[in-house]
């Protein structure tokens, strides 16, 4: 259980370093059905389709595995 939670942690932290950098190339959250809007000087981003897609990709990849 020990092994799993500290493969989880640092997995979430590799993503979280890597994340940023890997979005400016994939331009991932610009897909049609991601919604963008800007309030009061704030842009507000709700990226339903990038979050649907990587849900399948998921999916897909713990059913191989």
């Amino acid at each position: 259980m020990l092994k799993w939670m500290l493969t989880l942690v640092v997995a979430i932290f590799l993503l979280g370093i890597i994340g940023p950098h890997l979005a400016r190339f994939v331009r991932f959250g610009k897909l049609p059905g991601d919604f963008a809007f800007r309030f009061r000087g704030r842009n507000y981003v709700f990226p339903v389709a990038t979050t649907i897609i990587f849900s399948l990709l998921l999916w897909l990849l713990s059913r191989i595995v």
